[in-house]
């Protein structure tokens, strides 16, 4: 019988091939904290440059979450996200048992740019509100959103705790305006520097982009987002009907 041959590849690489079969195996379950630098470096008898670069690869690749000051944790399974109805980021977390919370980054009055004004019906230039805010799952930054509230409604909002308070919420409870439907435009782009900071993502990393035009009674546009999500935290699907031969052949 043959002797296995010796593992040539590189150290860090090896150290993350275990920690992957750990992962892969249940060992190190999905939320489950890494074991310390130190032990990593005694269990594998290798440098800390060895043990970070290997944790650093599993992190690019999204098969952990490196939390400052508090360690390095197994990723949980990406959020699914339908994209079927028009639904709060509170709403979709909760309804996958996520526990859904906010960081709000800003929130000021401001002129509507000629973007803002055309989704929003309003003059170029006319005041509206803008609100950012880190939405978080599990305590994970998930997605960035940056809101635009026309400024009658949307200096009522600012009143209000919006780490607490969802924007959809108070507008539909507290202030009468029902949310009948939005159109959304997705795509793929990369985070520009103050996105990725916000996300705890590298410069440039691979995220997507959804703009949501949200619409009241009589197709009255009273909210327009930008809805930085991180690619390695969600995926969307959606389900289309197909149309008939006749309805395709008038088109």
């Amino acid at each position: 019988m043959r002797d296995k041959p010796p593992n040539r590849a590189p150290l860090y690489a090896q150290i993350e091939d275990a920690l992957a079969t750990s992962m892969a195996n249940g060992t190190l379950p999905q939320g489950s904290q890494l074991p310390p630098e130190d032990s990593l470096i005694a269990q594998f008898n290798v440098s800390r440059t060895t043990v970070r670069q290997a944790i650093q690869n599993l992190a690019n690749r999204g098969q952990v979450e490196i939390r400052r000051g508090k360690g390095t944790f197994v990723a949980k399974s990406k959020i699914t996200q339908e994209l079927t109805h028009l639904t709060g980021f509170v709403e979709d977390m909760q309804a996958q048992g996520r526990r859904p919370s906010a960081r709000v980054l800003q929130k000021e009055v401001v002129t509507a740019s000629k973007r803002v004004a055309k989704y929003l019906d309003l003059a170029e230039g006319a005041r509206v509100v803008r609100i950012r805010r880190v939405r978080l799952a599990d305590g994970i930054p998930v997605s960035l959103d940056e809101t635009y509230l026309p400024h009658a409604v949307g200096k009522k909002v600012l009143s209000n705790d919006l780490e607490k308070e969802p924007i959809f919420a108070l507008l539909e409870q507290k202030y009468g305006t029902p949310l009948v439907e939005a159109e959304y435009m997705l795509e793929a782009v990369v985070a520009e520097p103050d996105v990725a900071k916000a996300l705890g993502i590298k410069p440039k990393s691979a995220i997507f982009l959804i703009e949501r035009i949200v619409y009241s009674r009589g197709h009255r546009p009273v909210d327009y987002e930008k809805l930085y999500y991180r690619g390695d935290q969600i995926r969307f699907t959606t389900r289309l009907a197909r149309q008939t031969f006749a309805a395709r052949s008038t088109t």
